[in-house]
């Protein structure tokens, strides 16, 4: 146990971190190493559009958290030659200490320690991982105030390809899912680099709110203790199963689908004139 963070057993065995203040697990389904393999990497073809790319291949990991998607990117792309970027967002730096700390437990770090031990310290670290040159930030940040001004940056990030976004859930971090967040993201990107975000949501109320945001939105894969998770993307192409008509009617009749335009977490049927935007967005046309 070591302050706000404390170390947890999986029913599978599988070690990882519990946020006291929070009151939720980092991973509760299957762990950090097998739940970041099947929702950020393989669920955004990390691998295949990395050897795809032309230059440096872009990750923006909002929600470092204890860098478990981070590391499982790394270790998925190491024989790949190429050139990474990985932009990692969160507002503490407590659970990547936490994983440093643990990381023969957690074993998902192990092998990077002197990579973590860098990034913890300097909050950038540049190193070979097997065929991959990578560059790794961490800005210690709040995310949403950050990306509302990310456009007068002196020094903007690099845009990305991929976004994982892994933070504490709507009901216990309202202020990473509301509307204006994910309208700067997606403003944040460039529409002529095509980019995927994947989550472990599934809601109603999320899903709205990305495509409202801009975003083309699909149906994720399973992982864990989610049946389905989410996908969006500035190009519809990048999408397996995008979201249809009937998803789009089950959403006019939801009591929770309402967008939060400000970080308080509500339960709300689709106002008349949010139902109208969504019944307008181009993927339903």
């Amino acid at each position: 146990m070591s302050g706000d963070y404390q170390l947890v057993q999986l029913a599978n065995g599988e070690k990882t971190m519990f946020s006291v203040s929070y009151g939720e697990k980092l991973h509760p389904g299957l762990g950090p190493r097998a739940e970041a393999e099947l929702l950020y990497v393989r669920q955004l073809a990390v691998c295949e559009r990395l050897a795809a790319a032309d230059g440096e291949f872009v990750i923006w990991d909002v929600g470092l958290g204890g860098a478990a998607n981070a590391l499982t990117a790394l270790r998925a792309t190491r024989e790949i030659p190429g050139q990474l970027r990985i932009i990692s967002f969160d507002n503490t730096h407590a659970p990547l200490a936490f994983t440093l700390r643990h990381a023969a437990e957690l074993r998902y770090p192990q092998g990077y320690e002197t990579v973590l031990a860098a990034l913890l310290d300097s909050h950038r670290v540049a190193f070979t991982n097997g065929k991959l040159q990578v560059q790794w930030e961490f800005h210690l940040v709040d995310f949403p105030a950050w990306l509302s001004g990310v456009k007068n940056l002196c020094q903007p990030p690099a845009i990305p390809h991929v976004i994982f976004y892994d933070a504490f859930s709507p009901a216990k971090n309202p202020a990473m899912w509301t509307l204006p967040v994910f309208a700067n993201l997606f403003r944040a990107l460039d529409p002529q680099r095509p980019c995927a975000l994947t989550t472990y949501s599934r809601s109603t109320l999320l899903r709205a709110t990305l495509l409202l945001s801009g975003f083309h939105v699909g149906v994720g894969h399973a992982t864990g203790l989610k049946e389905e998770t989410t996908v969006a993307a500035n190009d519809p192409g990048l999408l397996a199963e995008p979201l249809n008509a009937r998803w789009l009617e089950r959403a006019l009749r939801s009591d929770s689908a309402e967008p939060l335009n400000e970080p308080v977490y509500l339960r709300r049927p689709l106002s008349p004139a949010t139902a109208a935007k969504l019944r307008q967005h181009p993927q339903f046309s």
